[in-house]
């Protein structure tokens, strides 16, 4: 800036070397209008000295120190960067107008040649310390040193874009249907309420030039004037608090978190449909556990550690502890299936409810029998099986009528031997038909078990499953 009394011959000098003609040419007059280019230049020249002649920025530019500068404020949200749940911060690119009079700044257009703005390097005015309160950079960088438009009543404006960090209470309840409230609080840092009133200019933030982000939806952002005094200060501070409504879209986690798990969790009730004798039925089981906490883990790594559970992990904690216990099942279950010959018969009330309410019910039945036949209890037709087996048995019988027959006198041999040990044998006989019986209903009491507790946890999964996709509809007030 030069000195009050070199301006007359720096301006002079300026304005002669503009105006200077060159050799070849005719001399041009001194004066030319107002609105030529090389005018306009020459005035913009003396308009930013006469300014700026005796201007400081370090004070607030008002007339009277009592009264309070009117500071406007509007903020364009062009893109959200990131949202970093883990840490709870919010990266967006902003555009932030301010606007104030500033008295010292103003001037007659028509002296100058109808000027009626211009342009200059932001520093070289007063500036209100207006920051972002919710800051989360550890830079603390502010907005960029862009021009201000400066006008001849002395209205500022200053645009400038800015990348900020601030913080977010991320509430992640009802993850990946959930949606976030974000604010942005901006207000003056040193300034109280007497010496700035800040105000929005409009009730919301312009969305005009908003760039879609592939994850969140923008469902609005308000704006609304505040004034808090604070425990350190007794004057009150006035802030605008921009809030950010956002909602989660959701297909990505769905197809790729969700799906997959509810898929797999469909195979853990198979689990009970496959023959005990095959040796998968645990370890199925196991596999489908094991599966489901490696989606657990990925949905924890991107959670913020919170006491509030997200609904994806309260889904794969359900899942998990029906698996365990179908697993748990399949174990007791396939205990039943393998019980000796030596196990003891199925109790009546067992016959009763398993082999013939529950097999009717759940369809299972023997080779040669339908689910739609009379079911024939395997106790009752062993009962009747044993009508002879207990007595006698059919060869036993014939050897002892033909014993009879023969009279003991008239016998070549003694046959006393020959019927202990085919008595023997049919006792033995009999013995072994009682074991199969009996291993056989215990079998049969497993398989009904197992198909009656496959179609249970298919229903359950079915429950379980069947409102996660309606939960998009289910949306928290935002």
């Amino acid at each position: 800036m030069l000195p009050q009394h070199r301006s007359a011959g720096y301006w002079g000098s300026l304005g002669r070397s503009l105006a200077a003609p060159s050799a070849a040419a005719p001399p041009a007059p001194l004066w030319v209008p107002a609105g030529c280019q090389g005018a306009q230049g020459r005035f913009a020249y003396k308009l930013l000295h006469d300014l700026f002649a005796n201007y400081t920025s370090a004070l607030r530019p008002v007339e009277d120190t009592e009264r309070a500068l009117n500071v406007t404020l509007q903020v364009t949200l062009s893109q959200i960067i990131d949202m970093d749940e883990r840490n709870q911060v919010l990266t967006t690119y902003l555009w932030v107008r301010q606007a104030w009079l500033d008295a010292h700044l103003a001037w007659d257009k028509d002296t100058y040649g109808g000027i009626d703005s211009i342009r200059i390097p932001s520093s070289y005015v007063w500036r209100p310390d207006i920051i972002l309160y919710n800051n989360a950079d550890d830079r603390f960088g502010g907005s960029m040193e862009t021009n201000v438009v400066l006008r001849s009543d002395g209205l500022i404006m200053w645009d400038s874009p800015a990348i900020t960090k601030s913080s977010c209470k991320v509430d992640v309840s009802y993850f990946p249907f959930d949606g976030q409230r974000c604010r942005l609080t901006f207000g003056s840092w040193t300034y109280n309420g007497n010496q700035i009133d800040l105000h929005n200019r409009l009730d919301t933030a312009d969305l005009t030039d908003f760039v879609e982000n592939v994850e969140w939806e923008v469902l609005g952002m308000p704006a609304t004037r505040n004034v808090i005094t604070y425990g350190c200060c007794s004057e009150p501070y006035p802030d605008v608090t921009y809030t950010l409504l956002l909602r989660r879209r959701a297909s990505f986690y769905v197809f790729n978190l969700l799906l997959p798990c509810i898929m797999v969790s469909f195979l853990a009730p198979l689990g009970f449909y496959l023959p005990a004798d095959s040796g998968e039925k645990v370890s199925l089981g196991v596999t489908v556990l094991l599966a489901l906490t490696v989606f657990q883990l990925l949905v924890a790594e991107s959670m913020p550690p919170s006491e509030s559970v997200p609904l994806i992990g309260k889904y794969y904690i359900a899942t998990m502890t029906m698996i365990t216990a179908s697993t748990a099942l399949t174990i007791f279950i396939m205990n039943i299936h393998h019980c000796g010959p030596g196990a003891r018969p199925v109790p009546p009330w067992a016959r009763r409810l398993i082999l013939h309410h529950m097999a009717r019910l759940c369809c299972v039945y023997e080779v040669g029998e339908s689910c739609k036949s009379p079911q024939r209890v395997l106790g009752e037709r062993a009962d009747g099986g044993d009508a002879v087996g207990l007595g006698e048995s059919p060869g036993e019988g014939e050897v002892g009528a033909e014993a009879r027959g023969c009279p003991r006198d008239r016998c070549l041999c003694h046959h006393d031997g020959l019927l202990r040990n085919v008595g023997y044998i049919a006792g033995c006989f009999r013995r072994h038909r009682a074991a199969q019986r009996r291993t056989g209903e215990w079998k049969k009491v497993a398989k009904v078990m197992d198909r009656f507790f496959m179609w249970v946890f298919f229903l359950m999964v079915f429950l379980m499953s069947a409102p996660s996709p309606l939960c998009d509809t289910r949306q928290p007030p935002l």
